[in-house]
Order: structure tokens, then sequence, then C-alpha cells
């Protein structure tokens, strides 16, 4: 992380676990809600954001991107998915199976940002013994 803070990489980490944790509420919102009638599955749409904001500054290293990020909100947006789409006909849009699958995932997912965070701050404690 040269000519870095190592901060700015934390605050992305902490926004994306945050993301995942609400992620893991709405996938369960979406399970509890298998057998409502009409009832659309619902996602986050973080990665997108989180894309476009990086996306945006092309000719930049990753440092700078990510350091620019401090300056931007990067919200993520809950979104119905597939709202045009049923597998039933009661109108509702959500498969167990996939839902599960997503989970598992989603878990995985907050799971390695977790690791990650504790990486960067072992990192950090590790400069501050050394100095």
């Amino acid at each position: 992380m040269i000519n870095s803070n190592v901060f700015d990489y934390i605050n992305v980490l902490d926004k994306a676990a945050d993301a995942s944790w609400t992620r893991n509420e709405i996938i369960s919102n979406n399970i509890a809600n298998v057998d409502t009638p009409g009832y659309k599955r619902q996602d986050l749409n973080f990665e997108d954001e989180l894309e476009r904001a990086l996306g945006n500054s092309r000719y930049k290293s990753m440092d700078a991107k990510v350091s620019d990020l401090k300056d931007k909100h990067l919200e993520a947006r809950v979104v119905n998915d597939y709202s045009n789409f049923s597998y039933r006909y009661d109108k509702n849009n959500v498969d167990i199976d996939t839902e599960n699958v997503m989970l598992a995932a989603n878990q995985l997912k907050y799971q390695g940002l977790m690791e990650g965070l504790k990486s960067e701050f072992t990192n950090l404690q590790s400069v501050m013994k050394s100095s």
C-alpha cells in the first residue's frame, strides 16, 4: 500500500462487510417469504456501486482509486431482482435452492472480508510495534 492510507482499504473492507451482512438479512427474508404470494426476491447492489466507483478513474492506480472512494458514499441499495419473472402461478419468484446457495456464498464472502479486515489490523499492529 505504497502512497496510500491504510485506513482507506480498511474503510472499503468495512463497507463491503456491512453490505454482505445486509445481503445476508435480505436473503434470509427471501427464504422466509418463499411461500408468500406475489413476493419478489430482493438483493443488494453493492458490488455494482463499488465497481462503478472504482471504474470512474480508469488511469489511476488502485491505491489512488481506493483513496478517492473516501469522498464518495458507497451506498448499496436494495433492489427487486427479476421482478417481472415468476416461478409459480402466484407470481412469487423466490427459488429456495438458489437462495440457499446464495446464502452460503454470501456467508463465505463475509468470512473472507472479516479475515481481510483482521489481516489489515494485524499488519497495522506490526508496523506500530516496529516503530
